[in-house]
């Protein structure tokens, strides 16, 4: 379709399709100021400031350019007189209520930037009164005085992270910005995304830290930028580091295609982690006649109790020589590995080919096993792949969105703000999981079912499909296989028999059912709620069903998509670090795969899968392993019953742990190596889309820190691997050449693109988000549905343990905290350790809301703070995994779903006490 033709200042312009006259006057190099229009994604013009405003010919008043849309011979005069005039008159109003330049809040806004265009720096009308600044937030500074009610805080807070905290109050002079009830920024419910921050023209919104604490002045500014990655969930948020004396002053989200510059408290204020003082700076080595415990603790700023300083020399020789010993004593068998799925595909790909080549075995594993693993095992069972099927972005062009078994407010901010946007366009949301969330208040159907009842509820959901006849039969018959086995076991799982298992009434399972598969365009998501159970696996199988018995898949709109938690979680996996795969998911017991691998790396390699994350430490309990090579993971943390984890730990002759810092599974290690956090290295990350992109080096390595590549490359050659690598990218290609996934993405397209989705028909097309329109990479190219029985949790509620308990993340914190506890400001929003109760507990406890509890399980007791959550549902407690001091999986069962490997995280029976009530019973 031809452009609209028209006129800016006597000169002929083309606009294109949609576009405002202020857009098609920026792209051709025309400046038109403007303060209350944003040109980042998602936000709408609003017309309010008048800056932007206009002459068009014939037209008795000015317009707004960032409203106004051409047409076709319309005469739009920018620098007539008339128009600068009234643009300058706007500035000049509005300097009368903004503190002096010299000592405003930010002089190089974008406010007082275009004043300089306009012309004016002083005004000749008087101020008004100044209100009085608000610094109750930890991360962020309020100072309406610089406030111009432009709105775009508002629209930032409610249209684009729609998290309605941000409104107007009061009318005419009286008018200003609230949070919530005009509460202190710091006592709202700001969720602290700092989406208003990046979106403010003047400086009202800023990041403290820039910020003279008493004058409100900035002070800091930055000396150098990069542009890199978010390090923390599977969303894989582009961002650029504002950098001053080599060290991060602040974050901005970048335009990148996951989040389209938009972040969440983490990815904006959790960086400082990189200079804590807890960093490990040196090589470390225990201390000869320390032994080790499983009760042990280390002080991390204190290490030298335990261990003292070594050289790089000494310290790799003595991590080398302790494997090399168990693997000519007792053969690979006796060694392991766990990689991290916070390291780069390349430091994934380069671990689990050491771990193969040096150690002889396939004992190597990561946080998947923790996470997803029944979600990968049941995808690829079923459709042949272990990916998500489309973005989480297709929920924008879905018309029923389902959420089961994951909290995205919380673990994946910027991917639930999509699903939100999708919602405020009018699509149709169900949200399934026993505790309530943030998004349930944007919920179509909220389904609070029992714990542990998810095939109950799914295989219902599937019976009133597959009775009331809203199959896809087309679909089925051409690309699915299994489904006559599937209507024949799904006979007695009715809504009305699944009503009293589940807890939800059989008339709203039905209404779901025909919501879901009566839509033009439906998606899934899923996270640990489906996938922590012993029937974990089932649950996925249950879904996938319900996207092939519908044909709600391959298309806009559709898919199955398990949000990945970790950064690189999906690239690690894609990379081999898995004990049953290599590259690609090439099952290692595979002959072809098997002799592939022994010729590209030219060597003998172990024909049997290996143990994974769990089985391993069973191993160590065994005598039958020895020897790991543990980088970036924290199984002392992060596995169910840490304490036979960490007695595993302190049971091995030899334990080498690569970190940033001294992690409680570190506490266990002969050898401590100093490695890299993530703004100190270049490499690609997948995100939870298949997206592969580049993370680049933003900050120098403190003390004698090392890469973590160059460590793993160093100790590979130790062990004989005789590895000759130039460079990162050296080894992407190498990696890329074993992965035919990777076909058409080469480390010289990411370094010019930054971004690019898998598979890639070429390698000058983009990406191919949506998977599987015809048929799937299984043996019969069919999609193959795999019916669920109802299997119990390994665990149930009784007389000594009545309650069940869950646990899982916070939005401030990650993973087991070793990042984000050491986040300054991160950490101050929360604190310290909460188990999470809702109202009819405590009353029942005779308990009231900072009181201390103890919970306990079969497996151990810990004490805390207790916290009032509505969200939590009677007999349930839920505790957040991150705080070390009172540590969730001390108490969680190790029990495993058989396919998947994982353990059941997110239910056993647990006992909850008053503390108090304790004490004195104790002292009775």
């Amino acid at each position: 379709m031809s452009g609209i033709r028209f006129t800016i200042d006597g000169k002929e312009v083309e606009a294109r399709e949609g576009e405002t006259i202020w857009q098609a006057a920026n792209r051709h190099d025309v400046g038109i100021p403007h303060l209350c229009y944003s040109t980042a994604p998602s936000y709408r013009p609003d017309g309010n400031c008048r800056a932007c405003m206009v002459e068009i010919e014939g037209e008795r008043v000015l317009a707004a350019s960032c409203l106004r849309k051409p047409t076709p011979g319309m005469k739009v005069g920018v620098a007539t007189e008339r128009a600068e005039k009234a643009r300058r008159m706007v500035f000049e109003l509005l300097v009368a209520d903004q503190p002096a330049r010299e000592t405003s809040h930010d002089p190089d806004s974008k406010f007082w930037n275009w004043a300089d265009e306009v012309g004016v720096s002083t005004s000749r009308f008087p101020g008004t009164e100044h209100p009085v600044h608000d610094v109750s937030h930890p991360a962020m500074s309020v100072n309406l005085d610089a406030c111009i009610e432009c709105n775009l805080c508002v629209r930032a807070c409610r249209e684009v992270q729609v998290n309605d905290v941000i409104g107007m109050a009061g009318r005419g002079h009286g008018e200003k910005i609230v949070f919530d009830f005009d509460d202190p920024m710091g006592d709202s419910s700001c969720v602290a995304c700092g989406e208003c921050v990046q979106a403010c023209p003047t400086g009202a919104l800023m990041p403290s830290v820039l910020l003279d604490k008493k004058t409100q002045a900035r002070t800091g500014y930055a000396d150098r930028t990069v542009d890199s990655l978010c390090p923390f969930c599977g969303v894989g948020c582009q961002l650029t580091y504002h950098i001053k004396d080599d060290k991060i002053l602040h974050v901005t989200g970048k335009d990148g295609p996951a989040n389209h510059a938009r972040l969440c408290v983490k990815g904006r204020f959790g960086f400082d982690y990189a200079n804590h003082p807890d960093r490990l700076t040196v090589p470390l080595i225990r201390k000869d006649g320390v032994p080790k415990s499983a009760d042990d603790e280390v002080d991390p700023s204190n290490p030298w109790t335990h261990f003292r300083e070594a050289t790089w020399e000494e310290a790799m020789e003595r991590a080398a020589a302790g494997l090399i010993e168990i693997r000519e004593r007792k053969g690979g068998a006796g060694l392991a590995g766990f990689g991290s799925a916070k390291g780069s595909n390349e430091e994934a790909y380069l671990f689990q080919k050491l771990v193969r080549t040096g150690f002889g075995t396939n004992n190597v594993d990561h946080c998947t096993r923790l996470c997803h693993a029944s979600s990968v095992a049941a995808l690829f069972e079923g459709i042949g792949s272990g990916a998500v099927t489309a973005p989480f972005s297709a929920a924008l062009d879905a018309e029923t969105i389902m959420v089961i078994g994951a909290n995205p407010t919380s673990n994946h901010p910027v991917a639930a703000t999509f699903i939100k946007n999708a919602v405020k366009r009018g699509a149709k949301l169900i949200v399934a999981d026993p505790r309530g969330q943030g998004l349930s208040r944007h919920a179509t159907v909220d389904l609070r079912f029992k714990p542990g009842s998810d095939v109950a509820l799914l295989n219902a959901l599937l019976h009133t499909i597959i009775t009331e006849g809203l199959t896809d039969r087309q679909y089925i018959a051409g690309f699915t296989e299994g489904f006559p086995e599937l209507a024949d076991r799904i006979r007695d799982f009715s809504p009305e028999k699944m009503e009293a298992v589940c807890g939800v009434p059989a008339e709203t399972l039905r209404t779901v059912a025909r919501m879901y598969a009566r839509s033009k365009a439906s998606i899934i998501f899923w996270g640990m709620g489906i996938s922590q159970h012993v029937h974990g696996t089932d649950n996925a199988r249950c879904l996938i069903a319900l996207a092939l018995v519908t044909g709600q898949v391959a298309r806009p709109g559709t898919g199955l998509h398990p949000l990945r938690g970790q950064n690189n979680v999906q690239g690690a996996s894609d990379a081999g670090l898995i004990p049953m795969f290599f590259t690609d998911y090439r099952p290692v017991e595979l002959e072809s795969a098997h002799d592939y691998f022994q010729k590209a790396w030219g060597t003998e390699l172990d024909p049997k899968r290996g143990l994974t994350v769990v089985e391993i430490l069973h191993a160590i309990h065994a005598g039958q392993i020895e020897g790991m090579y543990i980088m970036g993971e924290n199984p002392a943390m992060s596995d169910p019953d840490v304490h036979h984890a960490r007695m595993g730990l302190a049971k091995l002759k030899h334990l080498v742990v690569q970190d940033i810092f001294l992690t409680e599974t570190a506490w266990h290690a002969d050898v401590v190596l100093p490695a890299s956090v993530f703004p100190e290295k270049t490499g690609t990350f997948t995100n939870t889309d298949r997206r592969v992109q580049l993370g680049r080096t933003a900050l120098p390595l403190p003390g004698k820190a090392r890469l973590d590549l160059d460590i793993i490359i160093d100790l590979a050659n130790r062990l004989g691997c005789g590895w000759t690598y130039k460079d990162v990218g050296d080894v992407y290609t190498e990696m890329a050449d074993t992965m035919p996934s990777l076909k058409n993405i080469s480390w010289d397209r990411l370094v010019r693109e930054g971004a690019v989705t898998y598979p890639a028909d070429a390698p000058d097309k983009p990406g191919n988000e949506i998977l599987f329109a015809t048929g799937y990479p299984t043996k019969s190219g069919r999609g193959r549905i795999v019916p669920a029985n109802i299997r119990p949790p390994d665990e149930l509620p009784d007389e000594q343990y009545p309650y069940v308990l869950s646990t899982g993340r916070v939005l401030e914190h990650w993973h087991t905290g070793a990042m984000t506890r050491r986040s300054q400001v991160l950490d101050e929003l929360e604190p310290e350790a909460m188990a999470h109760l809702p109202p009819r507990e405590l009353e029942r406890l005779g308990i009231e809301p900072g009181d201390m509890i103890r919970v306990s399980t079969r497996r151990g007791v810990i004490e805390l703070k207790v916290r009032i959550d509505s969200d939590v549902p009677d007999g349930m407690v839920f505790i957040p995994f991150c705080y070390a001091e009172a540590a969730a999986n001390i108490l969680t069962n190790p029990a495993l779903d058989p396919f998947g490997k994982i353990p059941e995280f997110k239910f056993c029976a647990a006992q909850i006490e008053a503390v108090k009530a304790v004490a004195e019973a104790a002292d009775d």
